[in-house]
């Protein structure tokens, strides 16, 4: 998934797009979760970024990624990058 979520519509409110963001990225985690994995591959890993934009988007953990949004909500952006890549891991 890469994707740059906006956070300002005319009808829904704030706090409803970062929930909705939010359970975006719970969504794909758990349909990727559940995805077939190689035969050499233990478990699905993460390769996640987060940023105002694409360009200027930092690594970070998966456990991470609700922290992050949250303080987009707290900075009040109207908008952030997120990119989560499924890689099989051993």
């Amino acid at each position: 998934m890469k994707k740059t979520f906006v956070l300002s519509h005319t009808k829904i409110a704030y706090p409803r797009l970062i929930e909705a963001a939010k359970g975006d990225v719970k969504k794909y985690l758990k349909r990727e979760r559940n995805k077939t994995l190689p035969d050499w591959a233990d478990y699905w890993g993460f390769d996640c970024r987060f940023g105002q934009t694409e360009e200027t988007a930092e690594v970070i953990r998966t456990a991470k990624i609700n922290e992050s949004i949250s303080y987009a909500e707290s900075q009040a952006w109207t908008s952030f990058y997120l990119e989560i890549l499924a890689v099989p891991a051993e």
